[in-house]
This record gives C-alpha cells, structure tokens and sequence, in this order.
C-alpha cells in the first residue's frame, strides 16, 4: 500500500499492475489447491479464490476490505467470490469489508474443508496426494468442466461436460479404472 499510495492510471496501466502473471494459476491445467492459515485479505483472498480447492485452517480469515482505502478488489475477488458464495455475501463483503471467519467461509462455500491450524499443512498435502493419485487427464476433464459452470449457460456446460464424458471412453486409465473397479482391486493408472 505504501508503494501504491503515489501510483497514478498510467503507473498502473504502464505496469500492469495485477494484470501481469495473476491470472497464470487459473491456466495450470492440474487441480491447484490453497492452505490458509491466518489473514487472506485481499489480494491473499483473491488468489486463494482462483485456486481450484482451498483448505483453511480454524485461524483463517478471508476478506477483500479494498473499501476503506477507497479502491475496489481487482484481482478477480468481485468476479469469483460471487460465484462461490453468492451476490449478497459477495456484496455485503466488498461493500462493508466484513471478515469471514473459516467456519462462515465453510458454511458459504467459499473454501472446501477447515482443519486445525497444526494439521493444515498434512491435511492440504494428504488431500493433493489424493488427487494425484487418480488419472491425470480424468483430473484435467474435471477441471476443465466446473470451471466452465462458471463462464457458460447450463445448457452449454451440460454439452461440454457430456463431451469429455464421452472423450473419457477413448481413455486407457478409464478402462482400467471400470476394470479394477469390477474386479475389486486398486487402479494402476497410467495417465493415457
């Protein structure tokens, strides 16, 4: 904030401020997951918002309180924090800077469990070794069709995710996954 206190339009335009490399996590195609422990205010909120999955420790607290320095988030927090936790949350956070505690951004849907503050780092590490541990195109279908629930019509996001339903079948790792599902055995996938 001391930095930008001086800043003007053409400081910030001439430096894309924000815009250079924040969005470059919502480009990696494999599932990005958040810990949070502590404060997430604004930009610390906003880039946990464009993870994929965010674990919060029982001492997170989110908030984009821009408000009180006369600014607004812009890192995406008024663009995806509507859509995890709804227009009157979204507002009534960015209008009034009010702080979720981790047990109301579990209960409005903006992070995906809270743990203890000394099992955080275990927790979020357990649950990426999870995920790793299932067939990495099947991951990047999935990736790829919620995220589009939130840039289309249903009707278009129901068509996309039926195609990558149907992409799936020419998938060695989803045979194997139906396979050793039948046999009632652990799949070996391979990530073809």
């Amino acid at each position: 904030i001391a930095v930008m206190a001086d800043w003007g339009t053409m400081d910030v335009i001439q430096n894309q401020f924000i815009t250079r490399n924040w969005e470059a996590i919502r480009s990696v195609r494999k599932p990005v997951l958040a810990a949070v422990a502590g404060f997430a205010f604004g930009g610390g909120c906003e880039l946990a918002l464009a993870c994929d999955v965010i674990v919060a420790a029982h001492s997170a607290k989110f908030a984009l309180p821009e408000i009180k320095l006369a600014m607004l988030p812009g890192a995406g927090g008024t663009q995806r924090l509507p859509r995890a936790i709804g227009k009157a949350k979204a507002m009534d956070m960015c209008l009034s800077a009010r702080v979720l505690d981790a047990d109301e951004a579990d209960l409005y849907g903006l992070v995906s469990r809270v743990v203890p503050d000394d099992e955080l780092h275990g927790a979020t590490l357990a649950l990426a070794e999870r995920i790793a541990g299932y067939s990495l195109p099947a991951l990047m279908a999935i990736k790829e069709a919620v995220n589009r629930a939130y840039e289309s019509t249903l009707a278009e996001g129901v068509l996309f995710e039926r195609r990558q339903l149907y992409t799936r079948f020419a998938s060695e790792d989803a045979h194997e996954g139906m396979r050793a599902f039948l046999a009632k055995r652990p799949a070996e996938f391979k990530h073809r």
